[in-house]
């Protein structure tokens, strides 16, 4: 997209409590930045501190403390004793698949019978489906459980019921009141669970599943360990929260997934084109869109066939189909993007309103939530994109930081046909000829609940920097942040005062490549993509502040720090 509608950013400052830093500080002897960083996440003492620097595994909490446990894991025991034949259905995202490959490879050490089921999403919809139910019949399955979906599936899962299936549900979807029929429902989101923390992804579940099988057979602590390549790229991909049990396992798993022996994921990393060793945005972006262009554009039981690939001829070939999915898909939301941002500026009074919802029958079903985040980036408001299936309206929503998307729909309930998902993200449907109506209703609901001190968008950055702190100690310090996500975002970082060494160049007419100062310190690299708007003033050498992330960055066997800009303020 051009920079015709350019966001102008506030820059505000993350607040934090300036005494818990001061005493961090006083305890831990670390440059005081750090611990105004520690502050902001809510961490208070030097244990904390601690745990949080050196997350260990004997961290996690006991699966057996999420409600519905005990009674999942006697029923699995149970089907492995009688020899019963046991379908896992997986949703058809990231988080689906890879939780479903997960318990597959963890029950495969105990149980031959074992078979999966990913829905198409465009002939069976998100969630459990009729047809899935039809085919574990078919199958002579006895037991099915549900990894990243069923916990709004209600209708399908009576269906299972009335033909003897006993269903588990592995969900971590907020619930809506009713609650499915299912013989146990693992949902940290459930109101009666008191498991102690809620934002495990699908995947996440899946694992404590798997954790908790562990436990009572008395297996190795490692056959679980060795599941965690697969849920860091789940945790990655799915952009749950990233501080307390997420970032012990995250933290584990990419050290798993550098290791990892498995051809699947070996062949995933040689597609991505990136050297190991992978941070959680490597996989965001080098391995999340290629898993998931399996299921926008066709079939996603070809992504679980790749992460349970176990020969290198297979892994490849599987590997060859989504790398054209991925490509087609690349050209599907770009094309359809450009469509959307030109479909809403031609709206009348685009400019006031403070959501878009835009529709349009022939945009492909696989890209619309690509294009709602695109739009969000882009106008930063909250945004749904639908499309036609199947004679209804259907489409994937999006949200700003500190909105709730989901409440916003639930709003709307009665217009729509369902609806699912969390407070940044969510899916639904509803009848063509209830469009009008939803996108007033919506409107109207975002106009009166979005606070305007959010609708503007804005920067926050953790501390204000000036270049002589950053040292290679500090880099170092920095990097035990790691691994970043939501709730522990890569700390943002403002300098004042700086200006072009004058060997800044212009990338592509689009990007800057920076080399800037700031008094007499050496000069400091950096990355502005996008903002070729700015270079001829800072070619100018005027003085200007800068909003960066810091970065390492590999060019031809070397590594050097650089600044990723987020947003540039001539002074």
């Amino acid at each position: 997209m051009d920079n015709t509608t350019h966001l102008i950013h506030q820059w505000k400052a993350t607040p934090y409590e300036e005494e818990v830093a001061h005493q961090l500080q006083k305890s831990l002897k670390i440059n005081p930045i750090f611990c105004q960083l520690l502050a902001q996440r809510g961490i208070q003492s030097y244990e904390q501190a601690k745990d949080f620097f050196r997350p260990q595994l004997d961290q996690l909490h006991d699966p057996f403390l999420m409600f519905g446990m005990e009674r999942a894991v006697s029923r699995i025991l149970l089907a492995l004793a009688r020899k019963e034949k046991i379908l896992l259905f997986g949703d058809y995202d990231v988080d689906g698949t890879t939780a479903v490959a997960l318990l597959y490879t963890y029950l495969e050490k105990h149980h031959a019978i074992l078979t999966y089921y990913i829905p198409d999403r465009y002939k069976e919809g998100y969630g459990v489906s009729f047809e899935g139910i039809e085919h574990a019949v078919q199958q002579g399955v006895t037991l099915l459980i549900t990894l990243d979906c069923g916990i709004s599936s209600q209708a399908p899962l009576r269906m299972a019921k009335r033909e003897g299936i006993d269903v588990i549900v592995c969900d971590h979807h907020l619930p809506s009141e009713e609650l499915p029929d299912a013989f146990a429902i693992l949902d940290p989101k459930q109101t009666h669970c008191s498991y102690p923390y809620k934002e495990l992804s699908g995947c996440g579940v899946a694992f404590k599943l798997a954790q908790a099988i562990n436990q009572v057979t008395n297996q190795p602590p490692d056959w679980c360990w060795e599941l965690l390549d697969f849920l860091v790229i789940s945790i990655a991909s799915d952009i749950v929260d990233m501080m307390g049990e997420n970032r012990i396992l995250a933290y584990y798993g990419l050290k798993r997934f550098q290791q990892t022996e498995r051809v699947g994921l070996k062949m995933l990393i040689e597609k991505s084109g990136k050297p190991l060793p992978f941070t959680i945005n490597d996989i965001v972006f080098g391995l999340a869109p290629f898993l998931n262009a399996a299921g926008r554009l066709a079939d996603a039981t070809q992504a679980v066939r790749l992460l349970l690939a176990k020969d290198a001829k297979t892994a490849t070939e599987i590997a060859e189909i989504l790398n054209r999915r991925n490509l087609m898909r690349k050209e599907f939301d770009q094309r359809i993007a450009e469509e959307a941002k030109i479909l809403w500026q031609a709206e009348e009074n685009w400019h006031s309103k403070k959501s878009i919802v835009l529709y349009q029958p022939h945009w492909h079903k696989g890209v619309v939530g690509i294009v709602a985040a695109r739009m969000v980036e882009h106008f930063h408001r909250p945004t749904i994109i639908l499309t036609e299936s199947n004679g209804k309206a259907v489409g994937s929503a999006r949200s700003i930081q500190g909105f709730s998307i989901h409440e916003a729909i639930k709003s709307c309930e009665d217009l729509l046909i369902n609806f699912g998902g969390h407070d940044h993200a969510a899916g639904l449907s509803l009848h063509p000829q209830n469009i009008p109506y939803f996108q007033d209703r919506f409107e109207a609901i975002v106009q009166i609940t979005l606070p305007n001190t959010i609708a503007d968008p804005t920067i926050y950055y953790s501390a204000v920097v000036p270049f002589q702190a950053i040292t290679p100690t500090f880099w170092h310090i920095l990097q035990q942040f790691a691994p970043f996500g939501p709730g522990n975002r890569n700390p943002v970082f403002v300098s004042h005062q700086i200006y072009d060494t004058g060997y800044s160049r212009l990338l592509k007419e689009q990007h800057i490549r920076l080399i800037v100062k700031q008094d007499d310190t050496p000069s400091m690299m950096g990355i502005a993509f996008g903002m070729a708007q700015y270079f001829e003033s800072i070619q100018s050498r005027q003085k200007h502040s800068i909003c960066y992330t810091l970065e390492s960055n590999q060019w031809k066997d070397k590594t050097y720090l650089q600044m990723q800009i987020k947003d540039i303020k001539i002074t």
